[in-house]
């Protein structure tokens, strides 16, 4: 058995922020425990690999990748996360808007093109995908504190610790006695995935068992090319369809990378999951020539990502479920046993951000603040 001051249980933005708070405070008594054989969550950025479709992940140095999780922050109305990536030195760029965009009312009518216009506040990326926030917490954590390929599949409460029982990545049981657990993962799957001992108050596990988790029924294709064509064309790279199977598009171009176009599908995800990857794939392919032009139809390289398959994000409830952001639940148990022993830290407790890249640092901080007692500082 491992002990440790406090479990931090799940390694995607929440988890890190929390970890690397710790790290600037000097305290490095904890351990992150991820499911996952890597960390980020639901964050995830491809890279171009030689082998077409492939999501790389691991040259954490590469400019050239594209969001297949979230992809945008507002620095405007996120103060905290903006700071962050101030202070991480990360490169941002905002997102392109310039030009017309295109909508498609039917498959029997041609694609109108429309007078483009730029949101407000503007909505920024990060140079080489969001997954460079991620690579950049990683990075401030020794090694050692995080274990991935970790899956907690218990909790039990004793008299003055949490005890976690886990699967290693090679199916071993491992053992580890906290102080405090910051639940890192979404407060849906945390329920569906772990044996709570004693169980949690009811009203607190009727919050968290209906709470949606972001993202979980949602799907995104991105398909990469070698020059922004529809730019020539004075197109933004936006676009609406009403008949699929993407509903919004998006330039994802990376500057000084690769060109890309990404959108969000429309299908349910029960529908979904009738069809294979390639037929997705053809079916956008497809679309994208319609609404762009015929070089559409030749990506250098594309990607799929159905977070409704996902194992280790979404479970049955969130198939058809609502995809829109939550209001955030209560993070930790009123009372009893379970009361700031266990507190819920994932971007789905945020009072002002639930769901978004910006309130998993709200979360975090406000988690960490009432296991340790007092405010986290930055330096």
């Amino acid at each position: 058995m491992t002990a440790t001051r406090i479990a931090i249980v799940g390694a995607g933005v929440a988890g890190l922020y929390a970890a690397s708070l710790l790290e600037q405070q000097g305290m490095h008594d904890y351990v992150v425990l991820e499911a996952r054989t890597r960390p980020g969550g639901r964050i995830l950025s491809a890279s171009l690999s030689p082998t077409p479709g492939a999501v790389d992940t691991i040259a954490s140095g590469d400019r050239d990748r594209f969001d297949l999780g979230p992809t945008w922050f507002w620095p405007a109305l996120q103060p905290e996360l903006d700071a962050l990536v101030t202070q991480l030195g990360l490169a941002r760029f905002p997102q392109h808007e310039s030009g017309d965009m295109v909508a498609e009312r039917s498959l029997h009518e041609g694609p109108m093109r429309m007078r483009g216009y730029a949101t407000s506040p503007q909505s920024m990326r990060l140079v080489g995908g969001m997954a460079a926030l991620t690579d950049a917490l990683r990075r401030q954590l020794p090694p050692s504190r995080l274990a991935l390929g970790t899956r907690v599949r218990q909790m039990r409460r004793a008299e003055s610790h949490v005890e976690l029982s886990a699967e290693d990545a090679q199916g071993r049981l491992v053992t580890y006695r906290a102080e405090s657990v910051l639940l890192a993962v979404p407060p849906r799957l945390a329920l569906a995935t772990i044996d709570f001992s004693p169980a949690l108050p009811e009203p607190l596990a009727r919050e968290w068992r209906h709470t949606a988790t972001w993202m979980a029924a949602h799907a995104k294709y991105v398909a990469v090319y070698d020059a922004p064509f529809w730019r020539e064309r004075g197109l933004s790279g936006e676009a609406r369809s009403a008949c699929g199977p993407l509903v919004e598009i998006h330039d994802a171009s990376m500057p000084g990378g690769h060109a890309a176009l990404f959108g969000f599908f429309g299908i349910a995800a029960s529908a979904r999951r009738r069809l294979s990857d390639d037929a997705l794939r053809e079916h956008c392919r497809a679309q994208f020539t319609r609404l762009f032009g015929e070089p559409a139809a030749r990506p250098r390289d594309e990607f799929v990502k159905d977070w409704s398959a996902d194992a280790l994000t979404a479970i049955a409830e969130d198939l058809d479920g609502p995809a829109g952001h939550a209001a955030a639940p209560a993070a930790t148990a009123g009372a009893g046993v379970w009361r700031n022993a266990l507190i819920g830290i994932a971007s789905e407790w945020s009072p002002q951000f639930p769901g978004y890249v910006a309130g998993a640092i709200e979360a975090a901080s406000a988690g960490l603040r009432t296991a340790l007692g007092h405010a986290p500082t930055m330096r």
